[in-house]
């Protein structure tokens, strides 16, 4: 039986001024006179909190680029739900701050590239270090939970332990150090961004050792780069489980990268109620359960615990979204992943930038 979602992630906008390389948003990005009007967002949060939405997140692309935002956050305070802001600092003065705390804003996740401003300037390409650490200081001014995520990759991961201590310089309540996944510009990057096995092996100690010593104080949440690993992570605890993601233009997403598997005949929010949508779409019901699975997958005794792994990363690899995730050594496809790990590029910098 299906549940009702706990979360939506709601992606106001594509714009951002960040360029990063790594970045899981589709490649053609949506246009902001394709974005959804106010109204039509205040009637999709109604939606979301009536059909059982806890908590609502609001990314982007830079959710700072919609002056709407105070209004968006103050409804969806109002209707009873949880409000966080996932955004890269930059345009976040005091005075706005102070306007998104009173309309309801609960949580601010900031985004940093690097642990020092000449890396992670490149990495984001544009000066963007130093308005991250203003933004930090004017968020811990409020008394308000903040997290730092940082996107780990081979061109930042010699700098961990230098990122957790900017984390705590920052006053951190949770920080999460997240291997890059593999969509969007990320994709188009991979063979740059992959880290080498060595980096990842020393990233484990430094891992554990700031687990312990921050226990109380600091949050910290490392996810793996699963190319590496034996089995594929558990998917947003499966599709569409828990979550769900509303693209700028309204297209309702059961995965934030659901829009990568080209044959999902997605549903758009503006033509069909979020309810509809999230118990009775094809797009939903593609690969909940287990009847969508291989026998590879259901035959497997891990098969309640990772469900058959990322679907879009199985599209992307394979071309077929119901595939096992070619990250699991049980997989047909594993010699996929295999042969990207023997083809990484040297180290460098020479990402193809986002525009």
């Amino acid at each position: 039986m299906t549940e009702a979602p706990l979360g939506l992630t709601a992606e106001l906008t594509h714009r951002c001024p960040l360029h990063c390389p790594y970045c899981s948003n589709p490649l053609e990005l949506l246009q902001r006179d394709q974005e959804l009007k106010t109204e039509q967002w205040k009637d999709i949060l109604t939606q979301a909190r009536e059909l059982g939405v806890l908590q609502v997140h609001f990314s982007g692309g830079e959710p700072l680029g919609r002056p709407d935002l105070p209004e968006l956050i103050e409804h969806t305070a109002n209707l009873g739900a949880y409000v966080n802001l996932v955004t890269s600092g930059l345009g976040l003065t005091e005075s706005r701050l102070d306007t998104l705390v009173d309309k309801g804003l609960s949580h601010i996740q900031l985004s940093v590239q690097a642990a020092d401003a000449e890396r992670a300037n490149k990495i984001a390409g544009t000066r963007a270090h130093h308005h991250k650490i203003v933004a930090a200081e004017l968020i811990k001014r409020t008394g308000m939970p903040l997290s730092v995520n940082v996107v780990l990759h081979r061109a930042n991961h010699d700098q961990l332990e230098g990122i957790i201590a900017l984390a705590e310089q920052m006053g951190a309540d949770r920080l999460e150090l997240a291997n890059t996944q593999y969509y969007g510009w990320a994709l188009r990057n991979r063979d740059q961004l992959m880290p080498t096995r060595e980096q990842l092996e020393k990233a484990q100690p430094v891992v554990r050792a700031a687990i312990d010593r921050l226990k109380g104080k600091m949050q910290v949440i490392y996810v793996v780069a699963d190319y590496y690993e034996e089995y594929p992570k558990p998917c947003m605890y499966g599709w569409g489980a828990r979550q769900l993601t509303i693209a700028p233009d309204g297209t309702v997403l059961p995965c934030p990268a659901a829009s990568a598997i080209e044959t999902l005949d997605l549903d758009n929010a503006t033509s069909k109620s979020l309810h509809e949508i999230w118990y009775g779409s094809e797009s939903f019901n593609a690969y909940r359960g287990e009847d969508w699975m291989s026998d590879t997958c259901r035959s497997c005794d891990r098969r309640g615990l990772d469900h058959g792994g990322c679907r879009c990363q199985a599209f992307l690899l394979t071309g077929d979204g119901a595939a096992t995730d070619p990250v699991c050594k049980k997989s047909p496809d594993r010699g996929l992943v295999d042969l990207i790990l023997e083809a990484q590029a040297k180290p460098g910098l020479q990402f193809e930038m986002r525009r």
